[in-house]
């Protein structure tokens, strides 16, 4: 019993220090952080700091890309027939070529070899805005008969704007395939793009398919606008006399039709338009003006036939082969 005590004193110490060196180990191999880590990546956040952050690369300085065959993958992707010497040229705009010819005379290349053997989309560019233009406008007056000239072309200027037809190219990737002498491209290079690749489709395959695809990607762009974001009317009552004129009806007369807080710091007036004695429309406001002006859009989107629970665009209808037809011959 005493030597078993003996044997077990004598081996306790060892067993310890066996534990502890244990320890140390799978403390060291679990770490796995340098100390210079840390230091190196405060350092690394303090320059992003004061450098700001990198300049964006164009996605043909990135790895795995090829221009021919994502050229040719635009049209399989949006399900359109594009010739495809027609769809490169509708990528190279005019700055391009201009930059492009710049560096070479300062690489100091031959004059003879300067000149790029490239087609500039400024003939497509404007032959796809003028066509956009026309359809946007036939669509309109399709579906808005009643809507007046400058409506349309308030509509048309907005689906057609650099805002809109950006915003389009953009989730296209028609930036990424566009040649450009800056990046990002500029918002008027990618419009021009744009209407280009239009141009493009025009002359590739029907108008028909021209037609549609700016009803599917422009016309929708209307989705949950209100007509008076789109056109700036300044007087909207001047106007309701104007078209209640044209229609021989008397001219509106406001009257107040319901109020609440009047004497408090928000208060809410509801002025009613009646013409021959009939409610025409009823608008609210936090002054009578300008409930009186509410009521008179309220009463013109009637008029107009674009009131907020109007019927939504129908795509059943074979309307596009007219509009395109009466497109291409008003151009």
């Amino acid at each position: 019993m005493a030597s078993g005590f003996l044997v077990i004193r004598g081996l306790s110490p060892l067993g310890v220090h066996f534990q502890h060196v244990c320890r140390n180990v799978l403390l060291t191999q679990t770490r796995e952080k340098k100390r210079w880590m840390k230091s190196y990546m405060l350092l690394m956040e303090r320059k992003k700091k004061l450098e700001g952050p990198p300049p964006p690369k164009p996605r043909s300085h990135q790895p795995n890309w090829d221009y021919h065959a994502e050229v040719q993958a635009f049209g399989c992707r949006l399900h359109e027939t594009f010739s495809l010497d027609l769809l490169k040229t509708a990528f190279v705009n005019p700055c391009y070529i201009q930059s492009e010819e710049v560096n070479r005379r300062e690489l100091g290349v031959d004059r003879e070899a300067v000149a790029l053997n490239l087609k500039d989309n400024q003939k497509l560019s404007e032959q796809g805005a003028e066509f956009s233009q026309s359809y946007l406008a036939d669509c309109c007056r399709g579906a808005y008969p009643n809507l007046p000239p400058e409506g349309v072309n308030a509509i048309v200027q907005y689906l057609a704007g650099t805002e809109i037809v950006c915003h389009v190219a953009k989730n296209l990737a028609v930036e990424d395939l566009t040649l450009s002498a800056e990046f990002p491209v500029p918002n008027k290079v990618l419009q021009k793009t744009f209407f280009a690749v239009v141009g493009a489709l025009l002359e590739s395959s029907e108008p028909q398919k021209a037609g549609l695809f700016i009803r599917d990607f422009l016309m929708t762009q209307l989705i949950g606008k209100d007509l008076f974001e789109l056109w700036d009317v300044i007087n909207p009552m001047g106007l309701l006399v104007e078209e209640l004129t044209k229609r021989n009806l008397s001219p509106p007369e406001p009257r107040i039709t319901r109020q609440a807080g009047v004497s408090t710091v928000l208060p809410l007036h509801f002025v009613g338009l009646y013409s021959d004695k009939k409610l025409m429309a009823e608008g609210p406001g936090e002054t009578i003006l300008a409930a009186e002006e509410e009521a008179a859009r309220v009463a013109l989107r009637r008029i107009y036939g674009y009131t907020e629970n109007r019927r939504p665009w129908d795509y059943s209808r074979p309307r596009e082969e007219t509009t395109a037809a009466q497109a291409i011959s008003s151009n």
